[in-house]
């Protein structure tokens, strides 16, 4: 006979245990101590099975009775309710492990080693300060796309558009990392970035080439009093155009004067790959005025607080806002100057300006097969490229037609 709600309420304890069947091998399990617990009673390939389905009365007899349907559905489909009890109770204890913010940390962890010092503690930073606020708590197998949404549009909101999409980015990287060790199987940042407003690309700000006979003439002349090692980076940047933090982090024993090569190790390189810079006539001789300045320590550009340490990033910065040039030019700036004057003025083949910016291909196809250095073609070029800012800053006006160097 089923039970009823009153039988299971008015059961009393006995010595030993005891039980009262309802139907389908659901029964209530009452202890000594007056502790009264479901059961159910199954055969699993001809084996009998028991299995716990809560306590009364937290559990009602209803609801034992949906959870024993519950269980004799899944025999029917072959399934082991036992079995498949236990594998919801282990992936709800890997989700109250596996947070968002637990996730993206061993991601973090993974990968740190791949970058720059600086550049991972930008990572690590970003994610505190605009991610784990807003997602970090939830087990990243419950994150949906509406939550991600919400999160990167709160940096939106900041007028921070390009910070938003490069969240995004990283959530991606971070859910990604996810299914590749069973944590989930999709990735929920799929197509949300159409949903983002649209970044406003801001470049670096860099004077044009018509532009250049003044800069040399201001920076010759020295009315903003720079100090010489701050000229000579900032002449530096100019003929060899590499990166600010390139420059600024040189060190003596990477450069080779008999051979007129800068060597960068990879370490010190955005892309993290060894880079060689050819060294015209014009560098060797300022390299050689620097030295006699410098050349008792370690870097190139030493701080002149903290000699041991390089300048800072903000020195070359500093000194072209002293020149009258705030807002107009960056150290950043030399790069996208030298590109456009070489081309133009030189008529170099973009690859190989492009080659000795560093850039890395952005197709993986490229990346795999365009192995070419460009060396005698880049070498020829840097001297090429000295050679015309000399005479830029002899004749103060723009040159046309005097380097013909079609390699």
């Amino acid at each position: 006979m089923p039970l009823t709600d009153t039988a299971c309420k008015n059961a009393k304890p006995k010595e030993k245990v005891y039980k009262l069947g309802d139907s389908e091998g659901l029964f209530l399990l009452i202890k000594p101590n007056g502790a009264k617990h479901w059961r159910l009673k199954y055969y699993f390939h001809k084996k009998e099975k028991l299995m716990a389905l809560g306590a009364y009365p937290h559990v009602s007899l209803a609801k034992a009775r949906q959870k024993k349907d519950d269980a004799r559905s899944l025999l029917v489909e072959g399934i082991d309710p036992l079995i498949e009890k236990k594998k919801r109770e282990q992936l709800a204890h890997t989700d109250s492990q596996d947070t968002f913010e637990a996730v993206a940390r061993e991601w973090y962890k993974n990968r740190e080693s791949r970058w720059s010092e600086k550049y991972a503690k930008n990572v690590i930073g970003r994610l505190e300060a605009d991610v784990f606020p807003q997602l970090g708590i939830y087990p990243i197998s419950q994150i949906e796309a509406p939550m991600i949404l919400a999160c990167v549009r709160l940096i939106e909101k900041r007028n921070a558009r390009e910070l938003a999409k490069r969240q995004l980015q990283k959530c991606g990287e971070i859910f990604q990392y996810a299914i590749a060790t069973g944590r989930i199987k999709r990735d929920p940042t799929y197509g949300l970035s159409k949903a983002l407003e649209p970044a406003i690309k801001n470049h670096y700000n860099a004077i044009s080439i018509e532009e250049l006979p003044e800069f040399l003439s201001i920076l010759e002349r020295n009315d903003a009093r720079l100090y010489p090692t701050t000229r000579h980076a900032i002449h530096l940047l100019m003929h060899t155009f590499v990166r600010t933090s390139e420059l600024i982090n040189a060190e003596w024993n990477e450069i080779d004067f008999d051979n007129a090569l800068w060597s960068i190790p990879a370490e010190r390189m955005k892309m993290k790959r060894p880079h060689k810079v050819p060294l015209s006539h014009q560098v060797i001789e300022i390299l050689k005025a620097q030295k006699e300045l410098t050349g008792h320590w370690p870097h190139v550009f030493p701080s002149p607080v903290k000699p041991k340490q390089p300048m800072s990033n903000n020195t070359i910065l500093s000194a072209l806002k002293g020149m009258g040039y705030r807002g107009r030019m960056t150290g950043h700036g030399f790069r996208s100057l030298a590109m456009s004057a070489i081309k133009e003025k030189l008529n170099y083949r973009h690859e190989v300006v492009d080659r000795q910016l560093a850039h890395v291909q952005k197709s993986q196809v490229d990346q795999a097969y365009d192995r070419a250095d460009y060396m005698d073609d880049r070498t020829k070029m840097m001297q090429d490229w000295s050679s015309y800012l000399d005479a830029l800053a002899g004749n103060g006006k723009v040159i046309e037609g005097k380097f013909e160097a079609k390699v």
